[in-house]
C-alpha cells in the first residue's frame, strides 16, 4: 500500500505551531476526529528514541484506546518521523508560510483493517481540529 498524505494551513506562526503539536497540554485539546471523542491524556517525549502516547477515548466512557510510537527522527521546528507499535512509519513536515501561516504535512502507511478513504478522513478530521485549536492561540 502507498502511505497517505493529509495536510492543513494553520493560521498560527511556526513556533506556535510546533508547540501546538508537541506540548500535552495542547495534544489533549486537539487529538480527536469527532466531538463525540476526546483525548483525555499524552504523554510525549520528543526526542529520538523517545516515545509518546495519546489515549483517545469515547466521551461517554464506551470505548478507549492508546495512540503511540518511537520517534526516529526529529528536526526541531522542521519536522519528525516515528514508528508506531505496528511498524507503520509516519512524518511529519512544517513549513513556515508568508502571514505567519504554517503548513502541517503528514505522510503515514496504511494500516489493512480500515478502508483507505476512512483513514484519511479520519486523520484529516483529527488535522482540521488542530488547525482550529492552534488558530485560536494567536488572537
Amino acid at each position: 500500500m502507498n502511505p497517505i498524505t493529509v495536510s492543513t494551513v494553520v493560521q498560527a506562526p511556526l513556533e506556535t505551531t510546533w508547540q501546538a503539536f508537541t506540548e500535552p497540554e495542547h495534544i489533549t485539546r486537539w487529538n480527536f476526529a469527532v466531538d463525540t471523542w476526546h483525548c483525555p491524556e499524552a504523554v510525549n517525549n520528543l526526542r529520538v528514541g523517545g516515545t509518546f502516547s495519546y489515549q483517545m477515548a469515547a466521551r461517554d466512557g464506551s470505548f478507549a484506546f492508546d495512540f503511540g510510537g518511537t520517534y526516529t527522527q526529529l528536526e526541531p521546528h522542521k519536522g519528525f518521523a516515528y514508528t508506531l507499535g505496528d511498524e507503520r512509519k509516519v512524518q511529519m513536515d512544517f513549513e513556515p508560510l508568508s502571514k505567519g501561516q504554517t503548513r502541517v504535512t503528514e505522510t503515514f502507511d496504511p494500516e489493512t483493517t480500515n478502508p483507505e478513504e476512512m483513514q484519511r478522513s479520519g486523520w484529516q478530521a483529527i488535522l482540521d481540529n488542530f488547525k482550529k485549536h492552534t488558530g485560536t492561540l494567536t488572537h
